[in-house]
């Protein structure tokens, strides 16, 4: 097994963090490796903004209700960004690019652009010994986000990702059997799969009691259903049309 692959297999979030910030180097480093990821048709349809600014930390802090989200080393916010690619337009052509842009393919184009970015830069961050947590309790109060980082129309702030020196050390979270994640040729049976979450329910139950932080009683099908059947963020569809996008 080499170093990278080591890497991939031993993450986990990231919450508590040293009072050490991120040399510029190291930062630059990130991005860099951001921008090395896939992008669809060379669109490289994203935005990172790395916010600095106390305020706007805490402002965001408290639009996402996770004290990481002030206390880290360095945040950045990764951005579906479809604004870039009509400047330097004339005013026939910008119109022609808005009314395609509107469709859920371009949508979807930027959002997977940005988070083939994001997870590149959590891999670069991991590979240099320091820890990350993704945010998509930013969300929240998506058009808020937007406010206080000045995004135009074809911005969409997506999730935030926290940067640090580690002050704690998480157990590693279970994830999915392989053979509920992976199928070939075709999707699976559902009394196939449904097999292979009963038993991991027994598993990630006993990893919830004997963990040395936050330990329960809880189940994947638990929580998942918990989560599905209540309402959450409901103002996000209506604010990603504003912003011209996913309207057809």
């Amino acid at each position: 097994m080499n170093e990278t692959i080591e890497t991939l297999l031993n993450h986990r979030s990231i919450r508590q963090f040293k009072d050490q910030p991120l040399s510029d180097e190291q930062i630059r480093t990130i991005v860099k490796s951001a921008q090395q990821a896939s992008t669809s048709s060379y669109y490289q349809a994203y935005s990172i903004i790395g916010v600095t600014d106390d305020h706007i930390k805490q402002e965001l802090s408290n639009v996402s209700g996770q004290f990481y989200v002030r206390e880290n080393a360095h945040l950045m916010v990764f951005c579906a960004d479809f604004h870039r690619a009509q400047l330097q337009s004339d005013d026939e052509l910008k119109e022609k690019m808005s009314e395609n842009l509107q469709n859920t393919e371009h949508f979807i184009v930027a959002t997977v652009d940005a988070a083939l970015a994001a997870q590149n830069a959590a891999i670069a961050a991991e590979s240099m010994g320091l820890g990350i947590c993704y945010l998509g309790s930013l969300r929240n109060d998506i058009a808020k986000v937007s406010e206080l980082l000045g995004l135009p129309d074809y911005v969409i702030p997506l999730f935030g990702m926290a940067f640090g020196h580690p002050d704690h050390e998480p157990e590693k979270k279970p994830r999915l059997p392989l053979d509920a994640v992976y199928f070939e040729n075709q999707y699976a049976d559902d009394a196939a799969i449904e097999e292979q979450i009963d038993q991991f329910d027994e598993h990630l139950n006993d990893y919830y009691q004997s963990r040395s932080e936050n330990s329960r009683t809880d189940t994947f099908t638990g929580q998942i259903h918990r989560k599905l059947s209540k309402p959450k963020r409901e103002d996000v569809t209506d604010f990603v049309r504003r912003k011209g996008m996913n309207r057809s």
